[in-house]
């Protein structure tokens, strides 16, 4: 599973893109960012808060109960705003 930070998460974490094999017991979104977020003090501060935390599954955006799963490319990014 390829994993995507934008904006500021890509900054708190240190890095743009990861490939991940998350546990069998990670099935939705949500499951992926309390899991990613147990990676490193980076992680944890970057999806610390999550209502401020959106997803993106094959590019398509998703809520944290929606399933992930092997071979998925899961994008995080911040609200956009807009003008």
């Amino acid at each position: 599973m390829k994993v995507l930070y934008f904006a500021w998460l890509r900054t708190k974490t240190g890095i743009g893109e990861e490939d991940v094999s998350p546990p069998a017991e990670v099935a939705t979104a949500g499951a992926l960012v309390d899991w990613l977020a147990s990676r490193s003090p980076g992680h944890a501060d970057a999806l610390a808060n999550r209502k401020v935390v959106r997803v993106a599954v094959n590019q398509e955006h998703v809520g944290l109960d929606h399933p992930v799963r092997a071979g998925d490319e899961v994008a995080l990014f911040p609200p956009v705003t807009g003008g």
